[in-house]
């Protein structure tokens, strides 16, 4: 894994370093009924979101750890092992195809979040959080569904592009085609926001 400070902290979309950290908290706690005092967590949620403040893209191959060291809590950005150098070195591969997946898997498919419901149906996280998705079309086969969409990601060569989608797809993957894009142009420091 890459050491803190190295050339990989950067956007894997645009390559700029101008990023923040978004952290979502949601909790439940307990109250101390005798001084109003909130005391020990019933139930934490706590989701961190490394993102790009040039191009605005999640960073989906940085997460941040948080760990303690000598009586102080530490955060810092690390790299996901299995992501960071396929989505950092590779280029962009645009897939059309088609996942079908049992219908169960699909939260809703009308409306104004049916696109993302219908790509985290298709990829799960992936669908929503590591690849740009555009859904074309859907169609009812029965108690299955068949998502046809243009699907956006990082990968070092064809072969990988489609072994991620493989590895990523919660159904039946068919792949239409598959092609090499260009990467966005790097971001520089004097780029305005």
């Amino acid at each position: 894994m890459p050491s803190a400070g190295a050339s990989w902290l950067r956007c894997y979309r645009c390559w700029s370093s101008n990023l923040e950290v978004q952290i979502h908290y949601e909790g439940i706690l307990k109250v101390e009924p005798d001084s109003g005092e909130v005391i020990t967590p019933v139930d934490e949620v706590r989701e961190a979101v490394v993102q790009c403040l040039d191009c605005l893209h999640d960073q989906p191959h940085l997460v941040l750890t948080t760990y303690e060291e000598d009586g102080r809590t530490i955060n810092r950005i690390d790299a996901i092992e299995d992501r960071w150098e396929r989505m950092v070195t590779g280029t962009p591969w645009v897939a059309s195809c088609t996942v079908t997946v049992d219908q169960d898997q699909v939260e809703a498919c009308s409306g104004p979040e049916a696109a993302d419901f219908l790509s985290h149906g298709a990829f799960g996280d992936h669908g929503t959080r590591e690849f740009f998705t555009h859904v074309r079309f859907h169609k009812h086969e029965g108690d299955r569904i068949a998502i046809h969409m243009l699907v956006e990601l990082y990968a070092r060569s064809s072969e990988e592009a489609a072994e991620v989608l493989e590895a990523a797809s919660r159904g039946t993957l068919a792949i239409t085609s598959l092609a090499e894009e260009s990467r966005p142009p790097a971001a520089s420091g004097d780029d305005a926001h």
